[in-house]
């Protein structure tokens, strides 16, 4: 019986670490989904070849988690097989098979509490507390993977120039949204120095001499830049709201595929 009792002791510990281990690596701006099937797959060690992998070991607070996740998870296993064989070993057939019920009794429990969303909700709350004040570091984002910089898309900095297409004109009239392209902030000189527009507003006018801090594809950022005022520009700006409209049916397609 106490080897049974191990048995189950250790899976449920094993459950609590692969947990723990996910919302840590949520916590690090992972998605809920891909954080918890990295830490299942590093805990278990098979499966750890996704494409995602690649943001979580280029990542130093990401690998921290996932080296540990291994060395438990090596040691955890292990120790689960073990037990389970002593379990059972030498056991009569009455024996093994009152064994055999409790076991299963016990695993369909463990499902359904780490499967309820009321548990999930309360074991996620005690955990990220206990993690934020433990190991405040992980709060550090990879925002190249946030903002999908290795796939085409971009943060840039336009000076805007007393030629430049987008000079004198309000947000609301350049209309870069329909670019795909989305003005995070504004720094503008003033006479007492320079000061810095944060979500500027769809009324806020661009003036000469004012720094966009912008996100979007890269192309269509490097072609913004380049923008002069005038007819010229004006067909640019059509044309590029053409290819951002079919960017965004292609990209939808293949978020559908």
């Amino acid at each position: 019986m106490i080897a049974l009792l191990s048995l189950i002791l250790a899976i449920t510990l094993s459950l609590i670490i692969v947990r723990i281990g996910a919302i840590a690596l949520e916590m690090t701006g992972l998605s809920r989904e891909v954080a918890s099937f990295q830490a299942q797959s590093a805990f278990s060690g098979t499966g750890f070849t996704t494409s995602e992998s690649e943001y979580v070991v280029s990542h130093p607070a990401r690998r921290k988690i996932i080296r540990i996740l291994i060395f438990l998870g090596s040691a955890g296993i292990t120790s689960v097989i073990a037990t389970l064989v002593l379990t059972f070993l030498g056991k009569g057939r009455e024996e093994a098979t009152n064994y055999f019920i409790v076991l299963m009794f016990s695993l369909v429990v463990l499902y359904l509490v780490f499967t309820s969303k009321t548990i999930d909700r309360w074991m996620r709350k005690w955990i990220k507390r206990f993690l934020s004040s433990a190991f405040p570091e992980l709060r550090v984002y990879d925002y190249n993977q946030l903002l999908g910089i290795t796939r085409g898309y971009s943060i840039s900095q336009i000076k805007v120039r007393k030629n430049s297409w987008l000079a004198n004109k309000s947000l609301r009239e350049l209309q870069l949204d329909k670019e795909g392209i989305l003005v995070l902030g504004i720094y503008r000189k003033t006479g007492e120095g320079e000061v810095y527009i944060g979500a500027p507003r769809g009324d806020t006018v661009i003036l000469p001499g004012d720094v966009l801090i912008c996100y979007g594809p890269e192309d269509a950022l490097l072609r913004l830049s380049q923008r002069v005022k005038g007819k010229k520009g004006d067909v640019e700006h059509e044309k590029a709201v053409k290819k951002a409209e079919l960017r965004k049916t292609e990209e939808e397609i293949m978020a559908n595929s």
